[in-house]
């Protein structure tokens, strides 16, 4: 898969980030040799490796799965412009 001038326009595009025009080439051919690399990947064979998200072993650390509902709903809408009924008040949407 080859990046040309109008692709890497796009997707500066699509990005939001201005891209002079005189740079276009110059990305062109940075993103082509991503894409080389990306494909020398592919040729690897990973037959038999585990998928992991870290180089060294680790076990995160858990904590009960307890639902609470906080008990305090009156510290909750404390600093809310304006409250009512432990619920905070909001302008009217209409669309």
């Amino acid at each position: 898969m080859a990046v040309d001038r109008a692709t890497v326009a796009q997707i500066a595009k699509l990005a939001r980030i201005r891209v002079p025009e005189d740079q276009l080439d110059a990305l062109s051919g940075e993103l082509n040799n991503i894409l080389t690399w990306i494909e020398q990947l592919s040729e690897l064979d990973t037959e038999g490796v585990a998928p992991m998200t870290s180089v060294v072993e680790v076990t995160l650390p858990r904590r009960a799965d307890a639902v609470t509902d906080g008990g305090y709903p009156d510290k909750v809408v404390e600093n809310a412009p304006e409250a009512a009924h432990g619920f905070f008040v909001v302008p009217k949407v209409i669309e």
